[in-house]
């Protein structure tokens, strides 16, 4: 484990988390359901604007709004209690205010009508969002089966199953289909836990039979040098084949959700790896340091133990021969817990820390032989994290060395 001095990488880029938005308003959204709304609503308020200008334009031009009359007056007299008509004067001085009190009687007939179909155009245009909400919950509804039923799914319950009724419409095919991959996938995931505890039980027997046979010719006083030393190798051969086996089999595994949560403490994960690995390090001269403070999540005490260990034991190997130091630390944050694994080393390329990663990839190497391991610690480390709902990071140090952090839901 090491890196260069090189600047740190650039954060990555905040990515937009559908789950951020869970905890809006659901009128707040922009969901599906949201936008059909306004798009029904939308439609009918621009309908309705067009049908009441249409009605206002023929209403206008009904009432003949600024022309004149259809009458005149000659002779003798008019009273009206709205109009305020000349009393003597000529005969065109009198039909010239009658006019004129019409036309404004006709315009405020169609200020009001204006004025009274707004608000009716108002009204219905929130019945019509209401009732556009309602049309598209119930359009939808299949599409909320689907999301529940995939969430069940990623939680590993490959037992669930939409099972969508009604017509054979585009949603219901849409149904059908994710029930068939859910079929195949629940065949996969069966065929795989098959294949994981089969290769368990034929990979681990044989090498537990080789391991005994070694250590019973290795105990025989009588044994030739040669044959002692040859066993040793063998011994040794066998011990990382075993080694091999077990960390493909927890990475098979591990690359699953975990079902089975329970409270775990990482400073007491934490403790225990550091314990483990103590001698080791005690052994190169490697300090290990670090304050763990309480930090409990949620999840499987024994792989999160894995994560913590295989972090320790590759910072104290690869390290520098002289003044190493390792330091583990853990803490609460609001939402999640992390595990800070610190050390000093050999300096690695900031390109080269992905590579480290991946499985029987080492620091440039690719698929070597090593007695620091079998490639597959980080591997691990990342699939067990991954598989709790966290993540691991690495991150160069200023003169070399890794700060690896693991950060996990609380």
């Amino acid at each position: 484990m090491a890196t260069s001095p090189a600047a740190p990488p650039a954060p990555p880029k905040p990515t937009w988390d559908p789950k951020s938005s869970e905890s809006l308003s659901p009128l707040l959204r922009p969901t599906i359901r949201i936008r059909l709304t306004l798009l029904y609503g939308g439609m009918f308020l621009i309908a309705g604007i067009l049908l009441l200008t249409i009605i206002y334009m023929l209403a206008a031009q009904a009432l003949n709004v600024g022309g004149q009359l259809p009458f005149k007056i000659v002779t003798g007299s008019v009273t009206s209690e709205v109009c305020n008509l000349p009393k003597g004067g000529s005969a065109d001085q009198f039909n010239e205010a009658m006019n004129s009190c019409v036309n404004h009687q006709r315009q405020q007939a169609l200020d009001h009508l204006l004025a009274r179909s707004l608000y009716a155009l108002v009204g219905l245009s929130i019945i019509a969002f209401a009732f556009g909400y309602a049309v598209a919950g119930r359009v939808l509804s299949p599409l909320g089966r689907m999301t529940r039923t995939a969430r069940r799914v990623a939680g590993t319950d490959l037992t669930r199953r939409i099972e969508l009724d009604g017509p054979d419409d585009e949603l219901k095919e849409l149904a059908d289909t994710f029930d068939e991959m859910l079929d195949r996938l629940e065949r996969a995931f069966t065929a795989q836990q098959r294949f994981v505890a089969n290769a368990s039980h034929e990979l681990r027997t044989p090498l537990a039979i080789n391991r005994t046979l070694l250590e019973v010719h290795l105990s025989d006083p009588g044994a030739p040098v040669e044959l002692t030393q040859l066993g040793k190798t063998l011994l040794a051969t066998n011990e990382r084949s075993e080694q091999l086996v077990e960390g493909l089999l927890l990475l098979a595994r591990s690359d699953n959700q975990i079902v089975e949560r329970k409270p775990v403490d990482l400073a007491e994960v934490a403790t225990r790896a550091i314990d483990q690995t103590l001698a080791e390090a005690t052994e190169k001269g490697v300090e290990i340091r670090g304050e763990q403070s309480p930090a409990v999540v949620q999840g499987n005490g024994i792989l999160l133990e894995r994560i913590a260990l295989n972090l320790v034991q590759n910072a104290v190997r690869y390290n520098i021969a002289e003044d190493g130091w390792v330091e583990v630390t853990t803490e609460l944050q609001p939402g999640q817990a992390l595990l800070v694994v610190s050390n000093t080393g050999p300096v690695v390329p900031a390109y080269e820390i992905d590579n480290l990663f991946e499985p029987f990839r080492r620091l440039r190497t690719e698929r070597t032989g090593s007695d620091k391991g079998v490639g597959l610690g980080l591997s691990i480390a990342r699939s067990v994290a991954r598989a709790h709902g966290g993540r691991i990071i690495a991150e160069p140090r200023e003169g070399g060395g890794l700060v690896m952090r693991v950060t996990l839901p609380v």
